[in-house]
């Protein structure tokens, strides 16, 4: 296992499209429910806790080596909102390309193949991180991490707010990110005596209704 491969991962330079996506935080910021760091903190928090670790628990499991097709069955029942499931598919087609790029393997061969228009990128990304050699946590952790440091990226473009603060708001962040991705490891170990089911199903229905809103804005800086 290298340390290194899930820096590679989990950086925000590693090219599967998320810059691209604000992970809710532009329709966040229009209603002004995001104004400063603290109401950043505080919408990342409630993010990771929900979203955060859904994708955390997927993300596990794939690396874990648990059935990538019924992970993504998992992953659409846990996504009931039309708009998230394309921009979660259509991440996982990006992230597809650049891990089949970086860690080549039969695993992500087969899912590309079998899911031609996208997987659920957490899935895709569990699967990249054991063709990659890491472990389930640290799918885990790339996954929790990624669902707060995309919105606080995006802050920072929409409310032209200091990088320093939003940086400090990841570190702030940094014990409950822990705390997520062990959640979501434990979870994936379930899996195999329970099903699916004991994988994380927490929801965060103001974010699923804003996503399929902002899906209908004629002009939107972020694509989600």
């Amino acid at each position: 296992m290298s340390r290194a491969a899930l820096l590679v991962l989990a950086d925000g330079r590693f090219p599967a499209g998320g810059h691209a996506h604000s992970g809710g935080a532009e329709p966040a910021v229009t209603a002004g429910r995001i104004t400063d760091a603290a109401t950043l903190e505080a919408f990342c928090r409630g993010r990771l806790h929900t979203a955060g670790l859904v994708a955390a628990g997927l993300a596990a499991a794939a690396a874990a080596g648990h059935d990538p097709l019924l992970l993504d069955d998992a992953a659409d029942a846990r996504t009931p909102v039309p708009a998230l499931r394309q921009v979660a598919r259509r991440l996982g087609r990006q992230m597809m390309r650049a891990a089949r790029a970086t860690w080549p393997s039969a695993a992500l061969d087969a899912l590309a193949t079998a899911r031609p228009r996208g997987a659920h990128q957490p899935v895709v990304l569990g699967l990249a991180a054991r063709s990659a050699g890491l472990a389930p946590l640290d799918a885990a952790h790339a996954a929790a991490y990624e669902s707060v440091s995309g919105p606080a990226g995006a802050a920072v473009r929409l409310l032209s707010l200091d990088p320093f603060d939003a940086t400090a708001v990841l570190a702030r962040l940094a014990a409950d990110v822990d705390r997520v991705a062990q959640q979501g490891a434990d979870a994936a170990e379930r899996v195999l005596a329970e099903g699916t089911d004991a994988l994380p199903a927490a929801s965060a229905p103001l974010l699923d209704i804003t996503a399929q809103q902002h899906a209908a804005w004629p002009v939107r800086l972020f694509a989600s």
